[in-house]
């Protein structure tokens, strides 16, 4: 059976593969975004219902975070407009241990709708698509919380398993975690990727003060420096967090992604060799 499906960030990381998945899978797919037709902005709440219309099920990111301040608002607003539409399904992906991203959670389950959650830890795709992949190019790589040990995760496995669950009406009602299959300390992410490119990158332990105070002098607006000082005290300084998961494995019947894995992918793609390749 063929669904209508919105997709909200699809063009983002986890949100670009869903659509993908679904494409292929026959679907028709509706990609939410400023730039979409109608165009779905979350700071809009009077266009939700267009985007939304016509729908039989949608996928939920909230840029940039579920724990910025009026994420609770908006996904409170998405909800009651998307039961008035009379979508059958939403699939929201919240933050592993982000107790602001429960509350969203916690309005999602209280909405009427038939849902799954999707809790992710860190994604691997930081350090190859994301906020800290200059670090890797320039071989330097300062981060707070050296003690933490994550179990990252690819985004090609939570897209899978959101895909999967979007589709499959037995995982209705459902909390879904995913991780990858080890934990591993900034120090180890950074000796994988410099062994897999065969580069000197170094990790750095700093502060966390340090660290926002970098994000300013960079120019990077005060909700983002925020947001980061709140990721890494507030989820990576809970040891809960660093629990791993097997619900990949139970939802996609094979094992999760290792960060080795995608670091010898990400390394053979050339990515981590832009600034190499821009000084020939």
């Amino acid at each position: 059976m063929k669904h209508n499906i919105l997709v909200i960030g699809g063009t983002g990381k986890t949100g670009s593969r869903v659509v993908e998945n679904l494409v292929k899978l026959g679907h028709n797919v509706t990609i939410g975004s400023r730039n979409g037709s109608p165009a779905f902005n979350w700071d809009d709440p009077g266009a939700y219902a267009a985007a939304l219309r016509g729908m039989d099920r949608a996928y939920i990111v909230y840029y940039p975070d579920l724990a910025v301040p009026g994420a609770r608002d908006a996904i409170s607003k998405l909800t009651e407009t998307a039961l008035k539409e009379g979508l059958e399904k939403i699939v929201l992906l919240s933050g592993k241990g982000e107790s602001e991203a429960e509350a969203c959670e916690e309005i999602v389950a209280h909405s009427g709708l038939n849902y799954t959650l999707v809790r992710a830890s860190w994604f691997n795709q930081n350090f190859s698509e994301g906020a800290f992949k200059e670090f890797i190019l320039a071989g330097n790589v300062a981060l707070p919380m050296p003690e933490a040990r994550i179990p990252f995760v690819d985004v090609n496995d939570i897209a899978d398993v959101v895909t999967k669950v979007m589709l499959d009406d037995a995982y209705n009602g459902e909390t879904i975690t995913v991780t990858g299959p080890r934990k591993m300390t900034f120090k180890e992410v950074v000796e994988t990727m410099s062994n897999a490119t065969g580069r000197a990158i170094h990790y750095e332990p700093i502060s966390i003060e340090e660290f926002k105070a970098g994000m300013k002098a960079a120019g990077l607006p005060d909700s983002y420096v925020w947001l980061f000082g709140y990721l890494f005290k507030e989820v990576l300084g809970n040891p809960d967090n660093q629990d791993i998961s097997t619900d990949v494995e139970k939802v996609l019947g094979r094992q999760a992604v290792d960060f080795r894995d995608f670091a010898a992918r990400t390394a053979a793609s050339g990515v981590w060799s832009e600034n190499i390749t821009q000084s020939i």
